[in-house]
């Protein structure tokens, strides 16, 4: 690794040779009041040709330093902040060091063309609350996109799977022109949008829509990002088509075509393939077999999996069929409009064998299982999203959304259960077909009233969410047991569920200015959730060769309804710098329970005091610490509070409790970062704290024959804490090279409790977590990056004689893309893991190497690709889950080694271009 890096510093300083480099230093003030200018933004550019050299930001006492290289003898300086002419100097270019004093900014009174084209090229302009890149100042390579884009900024980070963070936040949206493109998935915008169109990035705290209105402080520990579309190419349209062959009947197809027209914006894609992609947030190198070989996760308690296995959602083989359809427009900025829908089909295959050590107070015992099931599912999801403004202080806003799926799964298992010393004590086996039909509608009706223009209004909101879910279950099973009390028994019933879900919310809140920037809340809500489960079970009869016979015991028809009123009253001061509030109030929960077929009801009322106080102080614009607590209560879910057996698997039954009480959170949160844009570099700290009083708990109990019952308890004392520390440094030099250095290290405190055998038990996990990785960009012909994870794990639990456990996982990744010679793009993903956990028998390390071969032609809009999944043939999906009284090993069926041709082609044609134009890069 260390001959690769030292080629391009080799040619770095080769290339240092023929440009000199020069300082600039200066003080940005107010030329009226002489107030001193934090935050103003200082570039340097090329008089030959606009180049842009190197920027930066003036400090909290208006002073600035810029560094930068050039061969010519003169430079642009531009000085710019919002409010203010921008300042325009020529720099004899005639000693390293330049001195320039004192700049005053005059206060910007007119609209005139020259003065916006300086504004307009300024790369960054921080506001109140924006921090605005402008696109044309990054380079790129042409055909890039938004994410490629993304990566080029200051501050901005995307990770492997493309998740992004500013200064160490999470992105949680992405907007185009202020609206959503395609729902809440940020992917689909970042991997779609091509950075021909991008005018401007904006980053924004994220803000719910009346906070926008409102001008409210939004969530400063989370991001949004607006991207402006370029005026000029707000009038056409751009889309892309794949489509691809490959080994063992691998395929993939998709399709998306955008058309834009001032407001209205007009969105179509399609997709389908087996090889478990979504289809549309493919990677430009890999398309949709994604660029991460292997993505190691890890979870609470230390748990780990590989290639998603730890969450369960992307195991086995996916055969996935997507279409959608998204529709945004506006009229006369009184009425705007944004839906979308969604149709997804998904036939999923999978196979998991199981290992599984149980540890009891007293003794142990182990179980194996084999497990096969083919899912069948079809979804439509439907949403609107439309304002009306009849005036500039009013907004009326609705919410609704539909989603509708049906799905058929078919499963089958079968299990042993042993004794420590290997005696076998259980079997069972399985065989289960399910129909099952789910619906859920929930919207939002929300009016907004501003009173004048210091920040005074009142927020009225009506909330619904209603589910509805019918099932169909068809059971076969039989559990033996062996030894003195050897027994067998059956089960063939057909279990028919209904479960109904009712959510609703009514909120108001109104906001009284008291002075300048201080303010009075005050606030009601009244929640009410309403849910019914029925559960009818019939035994096979087989004299009519029918499910008739009714199983009372096993059936239930049960109610729980719960009320939550918090009304509160709270403070808020929204400062330049400082930021800060509290809210307090009642939170009265009542919670009823009923049986129906037993005539039994449960009546409970709770009441605590609800709180809430967070403080933010901005030290500069790009530096700022924030505090926060809160805390809040989560209602039993019914199948917790439903006391009717569960016997779906025979050797685990589960009953409910009706006493259960709703547990209640405590949560701290302390965030500080900073970023400094002349020197590119950033840190910053995360803590997270939460204290968990009546926890629902498991309370499980296992007798000889290994036949495990489980039901619920609260219980108090649960806690959890985070720290996470991160820095990030990017270094751009005068021969178009970049490095990036970006490393974390994480910590993660967890206590858990419950009960096993009657005994109480508790565990304690930590876990360490360092990550590095250094990325090097060389011309947008080479990109290189190293990484390494390492993931420290300590736990004590106190079942057994007190048993402990001590391992470190590690990972190794490596990805690199050369797009030399021209119109060749070849990209490598490697990626080794080494766990230090799991079972002797089971493989615990790994070398995946993902490979991409691509040639671009017909001007770069078409590109023609070789691809290899898993080049070395050593995917594995090997799980391990330690919990409090068990350790379980699981190997699943995952996608192996296959190898891909695909074609994919983009046209784009926007306003006064011909189609698939590029524009030069500056």
């Amino acid at each position: 690794m260390s001959k690769v890096v030292l080629v391009p510093v080799f040619i770095l300083l080769f290339c240092n040779a023929f440009s000199q480099e020069f300082l600039v230093k200066g003080q940005v003030v107010d030329a009226l009041t002489n107030e001193k200018l934090s935050s103003a933004t200082v570039f340097v550019e090329s008089l030959q040709d606009s180049t842009l050299l190197n920027y930066t930001i003036s400090n909290s006492t208006g002073e600035f330093e810029l560094l930068f290289k050039t061969k010519e003898e003169q430079a642009k300086l531009s000085i710019s902040y919002v409010g203010k002419l921008p300042f325009v100097q020529r720099l004899p270019l005639t000693t390293p060091s330049i001195e320039l004093g004192v700049l005053k900014l005059e206060d910007l009174t007119d609209n005139l063309d020259e003065v916006l084209v300086n504004v307009d090229r300024s790369p960054i302009t921080i506001k109140r609350d924006t921090l605005e890149f402008n696109a044309a100042s990054f380079k790129t390579r042409p055909d890039a996109n938004l994410e490629d884009t993304l990566k080029q900024l200051p501050g901005v980070e995307v990770d492997a799977s493309g998740n992004i963070t500013v200064n160490g936040s999470p992105v949680q949206r992405i907007l185009v022109n202020g609206r959503e493109f395609f729902g809440n998935d940020p992917k689909i915008a970042t991997k779609n949008l091509p950075k021909d169109i991008i005018n401007k990035i904006q980053v924004v705290d994220t803000k719910t829509q009346s906070q926008e209105f409102t001008g409210e402080e939004g969530d400063s520990e989370n991001k949004t990002i607006n991207i402006t579309i370029d005026k000029e190419k707000n009038r056409g349209f751009f889309s892309r088509a794949t489509q691809g062959g490959g080994t063992d009947d691998r395929y993939e197809m998709s399709g998306i075509a955008n058309y834009f027209e001032d407001d209205l914006r007009l969105s179509v894609l399609a997709s389908s393939n087996n090889i478990n992609s979504s289809g549309f947030t493919f990677d430009e190198v890999f398309d949709a077999m994604g660029r991460r070989a292997a993505t190691v996760t890890g979870g609470r308690g230390g748990n780990f999996g590989i290639n998603g296995a730890n969450s369960g959602n992307n195991t086995g083989i996916t055969k996935s069929e997507t279409a959608g359809l998204n529709f945004v427009n506006e009229w006369d900025k009184i009425y705007e409009v944004s839906s979308d829908y969604f149709f997804g089909s998904n036939k999923t295959d999978t196979r998991t064998s199981t290992r599984r050590e149980n540890i009891l107070p007293d003794r142990t015992f182990f179980t194996n299982s084999e497990r096969n099931s083919r899912r069948n599912n079809d979804s439509h999801r439907g949403n609107v999203n439309f304002t009306y403004k009849p005036d500039t202080l009013t907004r009326i806003n609705i919410r609704p959304s539909i989603n509708l799926s049906k799905g058929v799964n078919q499963s089958s298992s079968i299990s042993e259960s042993l004794s420590e010393s290997g005696d076998l004590i259980n079997t069972s086996e399985i065989e289960n077909r399910s129909e099952n039909l789910n619906f859920n509608f929930n919207n939002t009706l929300s009016v907004t009233r501003k009173f004048g223009s210091r920040g005074a209004f009142l927020d009225v909101s009506l909330d619904n969410d209603n589910n509805k879910s019918e099932s169909d279950n068809f059971l076969f099973s039989n559990r033996q047991t062996f030894g003195t009390n050897a027994d067998l028994e059956e089960q063939d019933q057909l279990i028919s569920e209904n479960s109904n879900s009712e959510t609703y919310k009514v909120a108001t809140r109104y906001r009284s200015v008291m002075a300048d920037n201080l303010f009075l809340d005050v606030s009601y809500s009244y929640e009410i959730e309403a849910s019914k489960n029925e559960r009818n079970v019939f035994d096979f009869d087989e004299t009519t060769n029918t499910y008739t016979n009714f199983n009372q015991d096993l059936s239930n028809e049960f109610e729980v309804k719960g009320e939550t009123h918090i009304p509160r009253v709270g403070l808020r001061y929204e400062g330049d710098k400082l930021r800060t509030g509290f809210n307090v109030g009642l939170l009265n929960t009542q919670l009823k329970t009923e049986n129906l077929i037993q005539n039994v009801e449960f009546r409970n009322e709770f009441n605590n005091l609800f709180t809430s106080a967070n403080l933010r102080y901005e030290f500069q614009r790009s530096k700022r610490i924030n505090i926060s607590y809160r805390n809040s209560n989560n209602i039993p879910s019914i199948q917790q509070l439903q006391p009717v057996p569960i016997q779906t698997d025979p050797l685990n039954i589960i009953e409910g409790n009706p006493n259960l009480n709703p547990s209640f959170n405590q949560n701290l949160r302390i965030n500080f970062n900073n970023f400094d844009f002349r020197t590119r570099s950033g840190y910053g700290v995360f803590f997270n704290y939460t204290y968990i009083t009546d926890q629902v708990v498991s309370v499980s109990f296992t007798d000889l024959d290994l036949i495990r019952r489980t039901t619920f308890d609260n219980i108090s004392g649960a806690q959890n804490a985070n720290l996470n520390v991160y820095y990030s440094k990017q270094i751009r030099t005068e021969n178009k090279a970049i490095y990036r250095l970006r490393g974390n290290i994480s910590g993660q405190y967890e206590k858990n409790l419950g009960f096993t055998n009657g005994v109480q038990f508790q565990s304690e996990n930590y876990v360490v977590s360092p990550n590095l990785s250094l990325t090097y960009e060389k011309d947008q012909t080479l990109t290189l990056t190293p990484g390494v994870g390492v993931d420290y794990n300590l736990r004590n639990y106190n079942i057994n004689s007190n048993r402990n456990e001590e391992f470190t996982n590690l990972n190794f990744s490596l990805a690199t893309t050369t797009y030399w010679p021209r119109h060749v793009v070849f990209g490598n993903d490697l990626t080794y893991f080494k766990f230090g956990n799991v079972a002797a028998d089971f493989r615990s390390s790994s070398l995946q190497w993902n490979m991409s071969l691509g040639y671009q032609f017909a001007k770069d809009a078409a590109t023609l690709k070789f691809k290899i999944y898993d080049l070395l043939d050593q995917n594995i999906g090997t799980r391990r889950q330690t919990g409090d009284d068990f350790v379980q090993d699981t190997d699943q069926l995952i996608l192996e080694r296959y190898f891909m041709l695909s074609f994919t082609y983009k046209f784009n044609k926007f306003s006064g271009t011909q189609p698939n134009s590029r524009r030069r890069r500056s």
